[in-house]
């Protein structure tokens, strides 16, 4: 699919859209390369400081990682889904073949012996919500592109091929040439914010970027709407097809050459944390773009998959189902 072709794009205007899609049963299929950790998730009034130790309030192991947080959100939107990592042969390498057996999440894992399965520290302040995070990968450090051929063909038959850079940056960017050779739909999540060259923008019909990875990237600071429009010009100028700026509480901007479409964030309830919100917002992007909805429809669907997620605790376990993502679009 070519953005910039897209009917939807006829003029530089920031509008909104508000169309709810009809999605009733597993459609589209997604394929994503990243990482699977446990996640450590402690909640407390604050860090501590170096060298004292504070009580938290609550404690939960679960899993997480951004490419296997996306493909259980992709999966609970009703897509098809492969995820291609790495796992080391584990307790925590069993946890995420268990998530990926409940979730109907096709797993072209290799488990290797001489190293771990990854984990991330997660601390997240017990008054906003917000989190800090410190992510080991393991086993998943080791992901070679020579290890994504042998994946080559889940990527070449899929509709949409998404991957993030947690894992070796040479491995993300041979697996978005064998899509973009394949004619499949590249989305590149460029969390967390590494250095790449500009060859990697070159593949990708969609990059997904937060405020602060996109400031890394550009140099623009973002913090109005025109801020991450500017920003999503800088995208372009580097070989970027579309870029897709998240936004927090203002919800997030798709932007190409074409036109440029503001979609407003959802209120979905109390906010309990933000861990996983990109993640939900990346995946069910990728669905709804594998189900053929548009640009600007996909987005919008995104932002209620993210909105929803900040509700519950804990990464792949908020992801939502698709009846409540189409709920609350059909409430707003």
């Amino acid at each position: 699919m070519d953005p910039e072709r897209s009917a939807e794009y006829m003029d530089n205007t920031v509008n909104d859209t508000k169309t709810t899609p009809h999605i009733s049963q597993r459609s589209g299929t997604v394929a994503i390369l990243g990482v699977f950790v446990a996640d450590a998730a402690y909640r407390a009034i604050r860090q501590p400081n170096m060298g004292e130790t504070i009580l938290g309030n609550s404690f939960a192991l679960g899993p997480g990682g951004k490419g296997s947080n996306q493909a259980v959100a992709a999966a609970r939107c009703n897509a098809h889904v492969s995820f291609i990592t790495k796992l080391g042969q584990d307790a925590f390498a069993q946890m995420a073949l268990d998530l990926y057996a409940k979730e109907t999440i096709n797993a072209h894992a290799e488990q290797i012996s001489d190293s771990y399965t990854g984990s991330a520290y997660i601390f997240i302040d017990e008054a906003s919500g917000d989190n800090a995070i410190i992510v080991c990968p393991g086993a998943a450090t080791t992901i070679t592109p020579a290890f994504v051929d042998s994946a080559k063909s889940t990527i070449e038959s899929a509709d949409v091929f998404i991957t993030q850079l947690e894992q070796p940056i040479d491995a993300a960017e041979h697996a978005l040439s064998i899509a973009r050779a394949a004619g499949v739909t590249t989305i590149l999540n460029t969390a967390p914010a590494e250095s790449v060259s500009d060859s990697i923008f070159q593949l990708c019909d969609y990059v997904t970027p937060n405020e602060t990875e996109v400031e890394a990237y550009t140099g623009v600071k973002v913090i109005t709407i025109q801020d991450a429009k500017k920003a999503g010009d800088v995208l372009l100028d580097k070989g970027v097809g579309t870029a897709l700026i998240t936004l927090g509480e203002q919800g997030a901007l798709l932007h190409n050459k074409n036109q440029t479409i503001h979609v407003p964030a959802f209120n979905a309830g109390k906010l309990m944390e933000t861990t996983g919100a990109g993640d939900a917002f990346n995946g069910g992007f990728a669905a709804a773009i594998a189900q053929k909805q548009s640009p600007a429809d996909a987005a919008r669907f995104a932002c209620a998959v993210a909105g929803l997620s900040v509700t519950k605790a804990g990464a792949a376990p908020s992801m939502p189902m698709l009846e409540d993502v189409l709920a609350l679009m059909g409430s707003q």
